[in-house]
């Protein structure tokens, strides 16, 4: 955005925060987990992203009333420092970290995922390996993804998933024993426990839905436009993940026969469109995956730079900018070599540790609203105990319930994650003698490289 004598321009409305928003979840993302979340499931994708989905508007619902009372401040970690502690909001923030160190090495497990399905006899280190070297080299040499660049692929991607959603529904029609049904959110066999289970590692679908908070100061009324955004966002993307899985599992209910299960989605597109169709989805996959890691190892070098300016990390190797190149190359570096964690991690462990900080992320919205209400609110009527207590209680109360339900693995890598930050906050603080530094998360969108 422009800007004049140093204010950001206010030019933003409600549908192009909700395009943004929309943009920043990548359309592809119904592709990632299909096929392990289907065998978790027994057939119930759908209903596991209902539940999911369920979750995400409850969290909708409590940014937007947090959005309102903080409308130049945009994640978990700035409410819960606000509305509770800065030492427990350090820790949500530290927990938060995990989606964005870790995000570049799930869009390489994915790349793996979708390539090896069309090129079955190459080693799968090569894919990892090779998305991670790619990125990497990018962000080290400052090249940028023009935001007209990103626009043309969001909408590539759409378009695929489109072509997808037609050809799935016509081999539904035409096809042998398959038919549209009410089996995929529900049959006699269904059992909520692997359900839920399911519904723990689709919360990756929504990743970035809260992203659009960091536009407040560029929105039209954004007290207004921001949470009905955030909400509508929400909304649709669960619609649209409701609807494409339903389609896909309709034609596969049981995705056993399938000869890679992670893999699932581009062996459906070969079944439904044939070589050429599987062809072009691998290579809205492709275009899907760069973008993404791109965009997160460039986000996340970003925010480790301002972390190492403002103390929170050494300033001396993470605040450091290449004098030629202008990036912050040792971030860039540490980050690609995080992301080689894909080479000893599966696609559920993977998913499972980046939802480990969005769902304790998700949770402590909720509770901020509580404790705000509880702490400030003098006058306390039936509308506002419903949307300040009711709501966001049941949102927390779903989100931990999901966060309970994480991979076991992902569950120990997260807490042990979490163990070091205790252990880094009581150092940074000398003991709780201090206040800790602050995180600013908002800054990863904003510095250029």
């Amino acid at each position: 955005m422009e800007q004049n004598n140093g204010i950001l321009d206010r030019s933003l409305k409600l549908r192009h925060i909700v395009f943004l928003g929309l943009a920043y979840m990548s359309p592809f993302a119904v592709f990632d987990t299909f096929g392990i979340v289907s065998e978790t499931t027994k057939g119930h994708v759908p209903m596991s992203y209902i539940l999911v989905t369920v979750a995400v508007l409850f969290t909708a619902f409590s940014y937007g009333k947090m959005v309102k009372l903080y409308p130049t401040a945009g994640s978990a970690y700035t409410y819960t420092r606000q509305t509770m502690n800065s030492g427990l909001g350090f820790l949500v923030g530290w927990a938060s970290l995990l989606d964005y160190l870790f995000l570049p090495m799930i869009n390489a497990l994915l790349a793996d995922v979708y390539l090896s399905s069309g090129f079955p006899n190459v080693p799968k280190w090569v894919w990892i390996i090779g998305l991670i070297l790619l990125i990497t080299i990018m962000n080290v040499v400052g090249v940028k993804v023009a935001v007209s660049a990103n626009v043309l692929m969001v909408v590539f991607q759409f378009l695929i998933v489109l072509i997808f959603v037609i050809l799935n529904i016509r081999s539904i029609i035409f096809g042998y024993d398959v038919n549209f049904s009410f089996n995929p959110f529900y049959s006699h066999h269904m059992a909520w426990g692997p359900v839920i289970s399911g519904a723990s590692i689709l919360a990756l679908s929504f990743l970035g839905f809260d992203a659009v908070t960091t536009l407040s100061e560029e929105t039209i009324e954004p007290k207004k436009n921001v949470p009905r955004g955030i909400f509508l966002i929400a909304v649709i993307g669960g619609i649209f993940f409701i609807a494409v899985t339903y389609f896909m599992q309709c034609l596969f209910p049981n995705v056993a026969s399938l000869k890679n299960i992670s893999g699932a989605s581009p062996e459906i597109a070969k079944y439904i469109g044939g070589t050429i169709f599987q062809s072009i989805f691998l290579a809205g996959a492709l275009v899907s995956v760069t973008a993404s890691g791109l965009a997160a190892q460039t986000s996340a070098s970003r925010l480790l730079y301002a972390m190492g300016r403002d103390g929170v990390l050494t300033k001396k190797l993470f605040s450091y900018i290449h004098p030629r190149l202008k990036t912050p190359i040792f971030n860039v570096i540490i980050l690609g070599v995080l992301a080689l964690t894909a080479l000893f991690l599966s696609l559920t462990t993977a998913t499972s540790l980046i939802n480990f900080g969005a769902y304790t992320a998700f949770s402590f919205v909720n509770l901020s609203v509580i404790v705000y209400y509880v702490r400030n609110k003098r006058s306390h009527t039936f509308s506002s105990i419903i949307s300040s207590i009711i709501i966001p209680l049941i949102g927390f109360a779903v989100n931990a319930y999901l966060w309970f339900s994480l991979d076991r693995d992902a569950m120990i890598l997260g807490l042990s994650w979490t163990a070091v930050g205790i252990v880094y906050l009581v150092y940074l603080t000398r003991f709780f003698t201090k206040k800790p530094p602050e995180f600013d998360f908002d800054e990863s969108e904003s510095i250029s490289g």
